[in-house]
C-alpha cells in the first residue's frame, strides 16, 4: 500500500511504499492477534464480515495432511489527502497491492464507493489511486470505498472486497466570520474600567480537531482606548474610567477574530459594534446667568406672563427633569411661579397688580432642582442651582383713583334745590398728577335728582327729594383725568334721604262701623288706630280727638286711649235706618313729630237691623216706594214686559233688514234689466239699424215721476222741454244728455242712480272705427311689426299684418 502525506511546504511530496512493510507489520501482528492489524495511526482497523487473510491454495492431500494458517491477503493503511490541491497532474493518494498479484498481471483492480470513477480512479493493473478534482474538506471530510481484487481473464475475484476510508485533510482555507454582525450596545455611562458590554462570537468553518485552523484569537482594531475585547472570549469590556455622555455618546468599535491562534499567516474576520453610552445623573442643573431682569407695567391684571428662565441640565429624560420654586424675596407675594409642561421652563406670573408710585422694583430668588437623584452619585452634588431676578415696575397711563372705595351720605328730605350731599375725591396716581374733572352718569340718576361739580367732586340737589318715594339714591360718580388717555374711574355713590314730618296721620283701615238701630247709649262700637307714612320707629304717638265742627254732637264722642288708638262710644238711642241710615264722623288726629302733623278724616257709621241678639241682620237701603202700594212681583212683571217688547223691536228690524225691497216701485218689469249684449260691431258708429235705441228710455220715466219708497218727494220738478219727443229719436248723444240733466235736476233721485255708460263715442270720433272687416282690403302706412313683440296671443294678427309687404312682394313678382 502507498501512503502519501503532505507537508507544511505544500510543494513537496513524499511517497513511501509500504506494502512490503505493511505485509510484514501484518503478518507479525497477524500472528500475535489474531485477524487484526494497526494503521499508522494505532486505531485498530478489522475488515468488513471475515478474514481479509489471503488463503494459500491447499494441495489435495490424504487424511492426516498438516493445513498451514492463512495469512493476510493485502494490507493498507487509512489514506488521507491534502484539500484544495490546485497542482498539474492528478494527487497520488496510494496504491493496492495483493499477495496473489506476481506481477506478470494476471490481477486487476476494481475500485467502487463513493466518488470512484469521478474524483477517485484505479490503475486496474497496478492498484495506484489518484484523485482527479480539488477537494474541499468544508463540504465533504471523507469518503468510503470499497477495494477488489479479480482475475482479468475470468473476473472473479481472488480477495474478498474490503472497505478503506480516504480522509480529506484540512488546510487553513476558511477565514473567521461574524455571523450575527453588527452589533449594538449599551453600557451607562461613567461605568468602572472593565465593566462588560456584550460578547461576539466568531465561528471557523475549518477543521478544529486538527490544528490551528479553527483556533481563534480575538482583537480590537478600532475603538482603544475606550474599550478592551478578551482574546479567547470575545468578551468587549470597558477601558477607561468616567466615560461621559454628555462628552461623546456613541463609539464604532472594529473587532478581529483570527485564526492560527493569532499567529502571522492565519485568516481574520471583522466585525463592527456601535456601542452608546447610556444617560445617568451626574450633573446637576445650572443656570446660565446667576441675575435674571424682567419687567412689568403697573397696568397688568394677575396671572399675566412677566418672564421666563431655564436651568440646563444636559442629563436626559427624567435625570434632566428640573423642578423651580420660589425661596426668597421682597416679591414673593407679588409673584407666582409655574413650570411650562411643553418647554420645562419656569414661568413668572403676576399674583397681585404692583404700583408704580408705590414701590418700582421687586426682587425674587429662584431654585431648580433635579427631582430624581441616583444614590450613586450623589457625592456628585448638589443637584440644584439658584437665580435671583429682579423685576422692575413700569409705569403706566392709569385712571384717576378714588380715595374711598365708596361714598354714603345723607340728606333732609324736601330739601332745597342746591343742598350740599356730600363731595368726592378722586387723584391722578401718575407721577405726572394731572387734575381730575367729575360727572355722573345719566344712566345712574336717570331722573337727574342730583349735580356734581365738575372741579372739586362736591354733590347738591338738583330738586327736593321724597323719602317716602324713594329713600336711598345709588348713584355712581365718574373722574377723569385732564390731558390722559381719557380714562375714567367710578365709584359708588349711596345717599340716604332722612326723614322729616311731613306727613299727616290716617286711618289705619277705612272700613266702615256697623251699628245696630238699638244700640244702648255708651257702648263702643268702634276702635281706631292710626298709620303715618313719616319713620318715626317706636317713638311714634298719635292723639284722637272730634274735629271741632262736631265737638258737640250728640250722637256719637271719641275717648284717646293714650295708646295711638280711639274708642268711639254711641251717646244716645233711638237710632232708625228710615230716618237716617248712614252717619260721618270726622276726627282729627295728631302726631308726636316736629312738627307735629295732623290731619281730618271721617268715620263712616251705617245703621243696621238686628235681632234681639244684636246680631246684624241687614244693612242694605231698601227702597221708599214700597209704601206706594207697589210690590217686588210687580216690579219684576213690568221689567220682564219691557224686555219682551224689546226683543220683538229687535227680531223686527231684523227681518226687515234680510228682506231687500227696491226702493223705487214700477209697475211692470224695468225694461232696462232686459238689454241684451250683441257681438255684432255693426257698421261703425253710424250704424243704427243693430238695435234699436229706443229700448234704452224708460217709458214710465219719459212720461212722468217715478215713485220711490224711501223718500217721499216734496218738491215736483217739471219736465225738461222736449223730453217728450226722444222717445223716437235715434240720436244717442242727444238722448244721454238729456238724461244727465234729469238726474242733476231731480233732488228726489237716490244716489245709486248713477249715469249709464254706453259704447258710444260721439259724432265724428278721431280713433275710426274699430272693424277690421276693411283693413285688408284698404292701404295703410301704418308699420305691424310691433305685433311681434306682443305674445303668442297676437301671433295670427302678426302673422296676417306683420308679413304684409312679403305677401306684396310675391305678388308684384307673379305680376311680373
Amino acid at each position: 500500500m502507498l501512503a502519501m502525506k503532505r507537508t507544511g511546504l505544500g510543494s513537496l511530496r513524499v511517497f513511501l511504499l509500504l506494502v512490503g512493510i505493511s505485509a510484514l507489520c501484518s503478518v507479525a501482528l497477524g500472528t500475535r492477534r489474531g485477524n487484526t492489524a494497526l494503521d499508522h495511526r494505532g486505531h485498530r482497523h478489522r475488515h468488513a464480515g471475515h478474514s481479509s487473510l489471503h488463503t494459500h491454495r491447499q494441495r489435495k492431500g490424504k487424511e492426516g495432511q498438516v493445513l498451514h494458517r492463512s495469512k493476510r491477503g493485502w494490507v493498507w493503511n487509512q489514506f488521507f489527502v491534502i484539500e484544495e490541491y490546485t497542482g498539474p497532474d492528478p494527487v497520488l493518494v496510494g496504491r493496492l497491492h495483493s499477495d496473489v498479484d506476481s506481477g506478470v498481471g494476471r490481477i486487476k483492480y476494481i475500485l467502487s464507493g463513493e466518488g470512484a470513477g469521478t474524483i477517485f480512479v484505479i490503475d486496474d493493473k497496478t492498484g495506484n489511486i489518484h484523485a482527479t478534482k480539488t477537494l474541499d474538506r468544508e463540504e465533504q471530510a471523507q469518503y468510503t470505498l470499497t477495494a477488489q481484487a479479480v482475475n482479468r481473464d475470468t473476473n472473479k475475484p481472488l480477495e474478498p472486497p474490503s472497505e478503506f476510508i480516504v480522509k480529506v485533510q484540512d488546510i487553513n482555507d476558511n477565514p473567521p466570520e461574524f455571523l450575527h454582525g453588527p452589533y449594538y450596545a449599551r453600557v451607562p455611562e461613567m461605568s468602572n474600567v472593565g465593566t462588560s458590554v456584550m460578547q461576539v462570537t466568531a465561528t471557523d468553518a475549518d477543521d478544529p480537531t486538527y490544528g490551528n485552523s479553527a483556533r481563534l484569537v480575538y482583537s480590537i482594531l478600532q475603538g482603544q482606548p475606550y474599550f478592551s475585547v478578551e482574546p479567547q472570549t470575545g468578551i468587549i469590556r470597558t477601558a477607561l474610567p468616567n466615560m461621559d455622555r454628555e462628552a461623546r455618546q456613541e463609539y464604532n468599535v472594529l473587532i478581529q477574530a483570527k485564526d492560527m491562534g493569532g499567529h502571522m499567516g492565519g485568516l481574520s474576520g471583522t466585525t463592527e459594534v456601535k456601542i452608546t453610552l447610556t444617560d445617568v445623573n451626574d450633573n446637576p442643573p445650572k443656570f446660565p446667568q446667576s441675575v435674571y431682569s424682567m419687567s412689568v407695567s403697573e397696568d397688568k391684571v394677575p396671572g399675566e406672563e412677566v418672564g421666563r428662565l431655564k436651568a440646563k441640565d444636559p442629563d436626559m429624560g427624567d435625570n434632566g427633569m428640573v423642578n423651580y420654586k420660589l425661596i426668597d424675596g421682597d416679591g414673593m407675594n407679588m409673584f407666582e411661579m409655574s413650570t411650562d409642561s411643553e418647554t420645562r421652563e419656569a414661568v413668572i406670573k403676576l399674583k397681585k397688580p404692583v404700583d408704580f408710585e408705590t414701590k418700582r422694583s421687586y426682587t425674587l430668588k429662584v431654585e431648580g432642582s433635579n427631582p430624581h437623584i441616583d444614590p450613586q452619585y450623589v457625592s456628585w452634588g448638589p443637584y440644584k442651582d439658584e437665580a435671583t431676578i429682579k423685576i422692575s415696575v413700569e409705569d403706566a397711563d392709569e385712571p384717576p383713583a378714588f380715595v374711598a372705595p365708596s361714598y354714603t351720605f345723607e340728606v333732609e328730605e324736601n330739601a332745597p334745590e342746591g343742598t350740599s350731599v356730600g363731595r368726592v375725591h378722586a387723584k391722578d396716581t401718575d407721577v405726572a398728577n394731572n387734575p381730575v374733572r367729575y360727572m355722573i352718569p345719566l344712566y345712574t340718576d336717570i331722573e337727574q335728582f342730583f349735580s356734581i361739580n365738575p372741579e372739586d367732586g362736591m354733590i347738591t340737589t338738583k330738586r327736593p327729594l321724597d323719602r317716602e318715594a324713594q329713600a336711598w339714591h345709588n348713584i355712581s360718580a365718574s373722574a377723569t383725568e385732564i390731558g390722559g388717555h381719557h380714562q375714567d374711574t367710578k365709584v359708588r355713590v349711596n345717599i340716604k334721604v332722612k326723614d322729616v314730618n311731613d306727613n299727616a296721620p290716617e286711618f289705619a283701615t277705612n272700613n266702615e262701623v256697623h251699628m245696630c238701630e238699638t244700640v244702648a247709649p255708651g257702648k263702643v262700637i268702634e276702635t281706631v288706630s292710626a298709620v303715618d307714612k313719616d319713620l318715626m320707629a317706636h317713638r311714634q304717638h298719635f292723639t284722637f280727638r272730634l274735629a271741632p265742627e262736631v265737638a258737640h254732637n250728640h250722637n256719637f264722642s271719641v275717648k284717646d286711649n293714650r295708646d295711638s288708638t280711639a274708642s268711639i262710644y254711641v251717646l244716645r238711642k233711638g237710632f232708625s235706618r228710615g230716618t237716617q241710615d248712614v252717619y260721618y264722623l270726622p276726627i282729627e288726629i295728631n302726631d308726636n313729630g316736629l312738627p307735629s302733623m295732623r290731619s281730618t278724616n271721617t268715620l263712616t257709621i251705617r245703621v243696621c237691623s238686628c235681632d234681639s241678639r244684636g246680631t246684624i241682620l241687614s244693612c242694605n237701603v231698601e227702597p221708599y216706594v214700597l209704601a206706594a202700594g207697589l210690590s217686588t212681583g210687580a216690579l219684576i212683571a213690568i221689567l220682564a214686559c219691557i224686555v219682551i217688547l224689546l226683543a220683538i223691536v229687535v227680531l223686527f228690524v231684523a227681518l226687515r233688514r234680510q228682506k231687500k225691497e227696491p226702493l223705487i216701485v214700477f209697475e211692470e218689469e224695468d225694461i232696462r234689466e232686459n238689454i241684451i249684449t250683441y257681438d255684432d260691431e255693426g257698421g261703425g258708429e253710424e250704424d243704427t239699424e243693430a238695435f234699436d235705441i229706443a229700448t234704452l228710455q224708460n217709458p214710465d220715466g219719459a212720461n212722468g215721476f217715478l215713485p220711490r219708497k224711501d223718500i217721499k218727494p216734496e218738491l215736483q220738478f217739471p219736465l225738461r222741454p222736449g223730453g217728450g219727443h226722444t222717445g223716437h229719436s235715434v240720436d244717442v248723444d242727444d238722448f244721454i244728455k238729456s238724461r244727465i240733466a234729469e238726474a242733476d235736476s231731480d233732488a228726489t233721485a237716490p244716489p245709486y242712480d248713477s249715469i249709464q255708460i254706453y259704447g258710444y263715442e260721439g259724432r265724428g270720433s278721431l280713433a275710426g272705427s274699430l272693424s277690421s272687416l276693411e283693413s285688408v282690403t284698404t292701404e295703410s302706412d301704418l308699420d305691424y311689426d310691433y305685433l311681434q313683440s306682443w305674445g303668442p296671443r297676437f301671433k295670427k294678427l302678426a302673422d296676417l299684418y306683420g308679413t304684409k309687404d312679403c305677401f306684396m312682394d310675391d305678388e308684384d313678382e307673379e305680376d311680373s
